[in-house]
């Protein structure tokens, strides 16, 4: 099996689509074709199930796509081992980040590593935390500065950096402000808007309710902290995020309940090899 043949075979998989791998590529669609055919040739198997426009994996592409995978990522850790023999701080750094994180944690810290060493292209993917790892699993991107899973995950290197701890909110007119002391049951009797239900953080604050016997009542839900922040400042309903957040049109609920704390931090995969960009970053994101 060859390394061309094989990188093809993972974009038809992934997109389902010869066409749309062709141009993950940057190939013709008859020369994908072509090393799919190789490939089914050199396994003497058919590798995908083609119904009209229609591509699914077969039996032997649905074994084969985590052999490849791992094939494919073994290879890169072997060129980046060999590349770090140079010792240069050059190239490319991947890496993804939340949007919050993005926003409020690294502009000094990436202000500071251009600076330091202006060789490297950054390639830096604003995604959920949750997708970081799965980018991570699948080797699309070096490493992740995320909200840390609550559950310890295997293949995963995961490092603390900062606390963040988390407080009730509500727009300054909101019923809920009136009151001296809020108990989960008043806030079980209002809208919240919060992160999705995928989320690490929606996990925290739905594991705290389930504890005291409660359910959620969500208005609406977004990804998107800055803009949670905005519906919960014009009074839509209460929400719970970083206390870095609050501000003039937000106060802070007095509550019952120990609001929990998400830890933020960086994540690698423990069967690969940083590069020397990589190892430079986390350095700096260590010392800041």
């Amino acid at each position: 099996m060859d390394i061309p043949s094989l990188k093809a075979f993972l974009a038809v998989a992934e997109t389902r689509s010869f066409s749309q791998a062709a141009e993950r590529l940057h190939l013709t669609q008859p020369a994908v074709s072509k090393r799919i055919a190789t490939l089914e040739s050199q396994l003497d198997t058919q590798l995908f199930d083609r119904i009209g426009r229609q591509v699914s994996l077969s039996e032997s592409g649905r074994i084969l796509l985590p052999k490849a995978r791992h094939m494919l990522a073994l290879l890169k850790d072997t060129r980046q081992e060999i590349n770090n023999l140079r010792t240069q701080v050059k190239g490319s750094l991947s890496m993804a980040t939340s949007h919050h994180i993005g926003l409020r944690k690294l502009p000094e810290i990436l202000k500071e590593y251009s600076r330091l060493y202006p060789d490297v292209r950054l390639d830096i993917h604003f995604v959920d935390s949750e997708v970081a790892y799965e980018m991570i699993h699948h080797g699309e991107i070096e490493l992740g500065v995320i909200t840390l899973s609550p559950e310890e995950r295997d293949r995963f290197n995961a490092e603390l950096i900062w606390e963040d701890p988390l407080v009730f909110m509500a727009a300054v007119e909101h019923p809920l402000v009136k009151l001296k002391s809020v108990t989960p049951q008043d806030l079980e009797k209002h809208q919240a808007i919060l992160p999705g239900s995928n989320t690490f953080t929606y996990r925290l604050v739905k594991k705290l309710f389930h504890a005291e016997g409660l359910s959620l009542d969500r208005a609406m839900s977004s990804n998107y902290l800055e803009t949670i922040r905005m519906l919960a400042s014009i009074g839509l309903a209460w929400t719970i995020l970083p206390k870095s957040m609050l501000g003039n049109d937000l106060v802070e609920l007095s509550t019952h309940c120990e609001p929990p704390v998400r830890q933020l931090g960086y994540i690698t995969h423990r069967e690969r090899t940083l590069s020397n960009a990589g190892t430079a970053f986390l350095s700096l994101l260590k010392n800041q």
